[in-house]
């Protein structure tokens, strides 16, 4: 999963960076309002984590015009603005939640789970195709009953598809979901994972669940 951080507060921007890289999501991050614009035009985020006091455009500013563009990426408000009426109005412009300075970032990426599963309409953190099962919050893959070691990336390759499952996936789309926007990889990186991915999941399994559409991509489903 992908996060955008707008914090103009620069130690603060690093340390939510590095946690939640930690917790094996991409993340992108900001200084400014205006900025937020840019990688918004050249990325697809999961959730938004945004301060509102920041330079250039604050965060209320940045997600009306957000919401105005139809835009619906979840976002939480960081703030050290403790008066009610800032949160209310902060929600009736579209914000999915608001965290008061200081917080704990346990409780961050808790709220950050909260949204992401209510946006993509999930009741459960466990998606599955055929007997493969993910589990997103304890990251957890099992095909049956045997669990699956994968690697922080191999993992993340894995979540994208199944988050997508039955649907194809171009390189550059897995790509996009999985590494941060400043990336200069390129998209073979994505054939080798898969590679992998297809050693773990599917050897020795009678039904295989990743397929290559030529021309296209990727697909996690179960066979016809």
């Amino acid at each position: 999963m992908r996060i955008l951080v707008a914090e103009d507060e620069k130690a603060l921007n690093r340390i939510l960076v590095k946690q939640f890289t930690k917790l094996g999501y991409s993340v992108d991050s900001c200084f400014d309002g205006e900025s937020v614009f840019d990688f918004l035009a050249g990325a697809q985020y999961d959730a938004i984590v945004m301060d509102v006091m920041m330079p250039k455009k604050d965060g209320f500013a940045v997600l009306k015009q957000m919401r105005e563009m139809k835009n619906t990426t979840p976002v939480i408000f960081l703030t050290a603005k403790t008066e009610i009426s800032d949160r209310v109005y902060g929600l009736d412009l579209g914000a999915n939640d608001y965290l008061i300075k200081p917080f704990s970032f346990d409780e961050l990426a808790a709220r950050v789970r909260m949204i992401t599963r209510d946006s993509k309409g999930n009741s459960t953190n466990v998606f599955a195709v055929g007997d493969l099962t993910v589990d997103v919050k304890s990251r957890e893959v099992k095909r049956g009953t045997v669990r699956i070691d994968l690697s922080a990336r191999e993992y993340s390759i894995l979540e994208a598809l199944i988050r997508n499952a039955g649907t194809v996936m171009t390189r550059e789309k897995i790509e996009s979901s999985v590494w941060n926007y400043d990336y200069e990889g390129g998209t073979n990186v994505i054939d080798v994972y898969i590679r992998y991915l297809r050693k773990k999941i599917d050897e020795g399994f009678s039904k295989k669940l990743i397929h290559t559409v030529r021309g296209a991509g990727y697909i996690l489903k179960e066979e016809d």
